[in-house]
């Protein structure tokens, strides 16, 4: 049925003079509608507003990531006072102190999993209604060929890592936590190589999706002979293992967006990218905020706690990066799918 209506739009569209195209984006979802600015006419200050406004809704986040950050120290400077009473089984407290550590990281981790898979879901169902515009509009100022290559390439690689993401790789962060968890306890090196693999495929699956997609768009531009510089830089930064590393996936994205700014003149396509940014930016702020967080409890935990609880708290905040490996990898297939598509709108 949507291959029935993609292609009656673009038919219609073929058959209609370009001035005469009128063409709307779809509306953001109700959770990114509050970010997104009145005026949408530039790209530049729109992206602005739509960062700005994400950051004044972080101030709960930090609040309550921070309060269970001191509970976890306190924790642990509670297991390590006990360890050093005469008579006492380590063994004993450290159990103790993993259950305790686990206990308030968990609820915080549940929450962040639950944003991060319900972020994924609302990143592709947009998707799913903006890029039929982008590519009907593409077609109209004469890049059949290439809106129709680009489209297919989209489509198949939106419906693979949606459903990779929710069906296999969240239900694969709790496996990967519930190892972490149980390495701390018991200590078997076992469970320490399945944690590591666990990690490694999520990683790896996350790349390997991302590579095979801008690849795709660079083989197509090239055939079409309209090469994106977009997602030829955007297939180097996946060469260079950019994801899913926490720091270098948004500079590097926004360098693969920016590029082509100035050729985002359509206001569908302005909306398009903003109203992508505005899903994804509020769950990967408040994700990267407990990530953060998790890193600095680590560190200070490591300086007089226990060795295998440290450990298990670097777990949870390689778990929170891994969240955001997720919303980021969705977010930038959007973002470069809709800028490649802009590149034939003139």
């Amino acid at each position: 049925m949507k291959k029935l209506i993609l292609i009656t739009i673009l038919i219609f569209a073929m058959a209609t003079p370009v001035h005469a195209v009128d063409l709307t984006a779809p509306t953001a979802p109700d959770s990114a509608q509050e970010l997104m600015p009145a005026d949408t006419e530039s790209f530049g200050e729109g992206l602005w507003y739509v960062f700005k406004s994400a950051l004044q809704t972080l101030q709960p986040q930090i609040s309550k990531g921070c309060g269970i950050c001191l509970a976890v120290i306190a924790a642990m400077m509670l297991t390590s006072l006990l360890n050093s009473f005469p008579g006492v089984t380590k063994h004993v407290t450290e159990l103790a102190g993993t259950i305790a550590v686990a206990c308030l990281l968990l609820s915080g981790a549940n929450t962040m999993i639950s944003a991060a898979s319900d972020t994924v879901t609302e990143l592709s169902e947009y998707g799913k209604l903006l890029l039929p515009v982008m590519t009907a509009a593409m077609a109209s100022q004469g890049g059949i060929t290439s809106s129709a290559a680009i489209y297919t390439g989209t489509a198949l690689v939106d419906a693979v890592l949606a459903s990779l993401i929710e069906a296999v790789l969240v239900p694969m962060i709790y496996v990967f936590l519930a190892l972490a968890v149980a390495n701390s306890a018991l200590g078997e090196d076992i469970l320490k190589k399945l944690r590591d693999f666990i990690k490694w495929l999520v990683s790896w699956c996350l790349k390997t999706i991302l590579y095979v997609f801008t690849g795709y768009i660079s083989i197509t531009g090239v055939v079409s002979g309209t090469a994106d510089q977009a997602a030829l830089k955007a297939t180097k930064l996946t060469i260079s293992g950019m994801v899913p590393v926490v720091g270098g996936i948004l500079s590097d994205a926004s360098e693969a967006v920016l590029v082509s700014a100035g050729v985002v003149k359509s206001a569908v396509g302005v909306y398009g990218l903003l109203a992508i940014f505005a899903i994804a930016v509020g769950p990967f702020l408040r994700i990267g905020v407990q990530y953060l967080l998790l890193k600095l409890t680590a560190a200070v935990c490591g300086v007089f706690g226990s060795k295998k609880i440290t450990e298990m708290i670097q777990d949870f905040s390689a778990a929170m990066g891994l969240l955001l490996a997720m919303t980021g990898t969705v977010c930038l297939f959007l973002l470069i799918s809709t800028v490649c598509l802009l590149k034939g709108v003139g």
